[in-house]
């Protein structure tokens, strides 16, 4: 147990290290000098090198500043159906950057948080918008999975006919927040604009902060409205908090990914603590989702430029989280299995 728990700070350790020293500059590309100024010729003139962005010398585009607000910029299914003025000037001036840059023997930089990526038809990022679709259907299938399981292949209550799991409705909630962070970032990655930025990251923020009251509620076994409620409160106060900080006040990346990993790291280690105490027979599936979750974070942190301006970390991490969520909604399953069995029979 020593030798796990000293694993488990080692782990713990180098992750806080990677997100304080990722973080500290997060997207220097957009803050350059030259690419704001290109950005905003860009607007004015429709043109930039060879390249003419019609839609900047549109009258429609003509009254929308860069800056204003989301819902007087053009109609979203219009934003959709095609490239905004703004996504293309900064499409084509990062490009631009981009290439002086390799000729000057510099490394790709991020852009608005972002690596600069290569467009596939309408997909700003294809590969990070397939494989978030694919976690989509994999978190929907382990979800129904475990519907059918809880109600349709495990004893009910006789009195209430409900299920005897006590968190069944803690792992719906679950099931429905990953489904919509997934939805969003499938979106976000397939059209980048300011609304599905936002409800990408807010999204996300949602689904991991719920999942730190799941993990806590679970890996202390806490059963009672009143504790759940004291477990619950502070961390939904800090979680909504955020997202407000994120939508109404300034969308700092590098922010952002500090909450977001410090989240993760106390998931690791609460869900490590109860795989070292506990004696579920299915705790081999946490040690597997655990170590493969920690290895997949530190792809987020220690972030590394696209291959050939396809594949990033970032696209690589939503890779790994597939047969990760298979795992772990088969754990989900054990888990209401184990618990409903135990319960049986103290009922008996």
């Amino acid at each position: 147990m020593a030798g796990s728990s000293l694993w488990v700070v080692r782990l713990a350790s180098l992750l806080a290290v990677g997100f304080v020293v990722g973080s500290v500059e997060a997207s220097p590309g957009d803050a350059h000098p030259l690419y704001r100024t290109c950005v905003k010729e860009c607007k004015n003139t429709g043109v930039i090198g060879s390249n003419i962005i019609s839609h900047c010398q549109s009258q429609e585009n003509d009254s929308t500043s860069a800056g204003s607000s989301w819902y007087t910029q053009e109609p979203l299914y219009m934003q959709w159906k095609h490239q905004s003025c703004m996504s293309d000037c900064r499409y084509y001036c990062m490009i631009r950057r981009e290439e002086e840059r390799q000729l000057g023997g510099l490394s790709p930089v991020k852009y608005h948080g972002k690596w600069p990526f290569k467009r596939v038809s309408v997909f700003q990022e294809p590969l990070s918008a397939a494989l978030s679709a694919l976690n989509l259907l994999t978190h929907f299938i382990g979800w129904l999975s475990f519907f059918l399981q809880v109600n349709y292949r495990l004893p009910l209550r006789p009195q209430t006919k409900r299920t005897y799991y006590e968190y069944t409705g803690l792992w719906h909630i679950y099931a429905i927040l990953s489904l919509n962070a997934w939805f969003w970032s499938t979106i976000f990655h397939t059209r980048d604009i300011d609304l599905t930025e936002k409800l990408d990251y807010s999204s996300a923020v949602a689904q991991l902060g719920y999942s730190l009251i799941l993990t806590l509620l679970r890996t202390f076994n806490v059963k009672d409205e009143a504790g759940r409620v004291m477990f619950a409160a502070p961390i939904l106060a800090f979680v909504t908090t955020h997202i407000l900080y994120l939508n109404f006040y300034e969308l700092d990346y590098g922010w952002n990914m500090k909450v977001c990993v410090a989240m993760g790291v106390v998931h690791i280690v609460a869900w490590t603590t109860w795989a070292v105490v506990t004696h579920h027979p299915s705790r081999f599936k946490v040690w597997i989702v655990i170590f493969g979750g920690a290895l997949a974070m530190l792809l987020e942190v220690y972030d590394f430029p696209p291959y050939k301006g396809y594949a990033d970390a970032h696209s690589l991490w939503h890779a790994s989280t597939i047969p990760l969520t298979y795992l772990w909604w088969t754990f989900v399953r054990d888990d209401a299995e184990f618990r409903t069995s135990t319960l049986v029979k103290k009922a008996k």
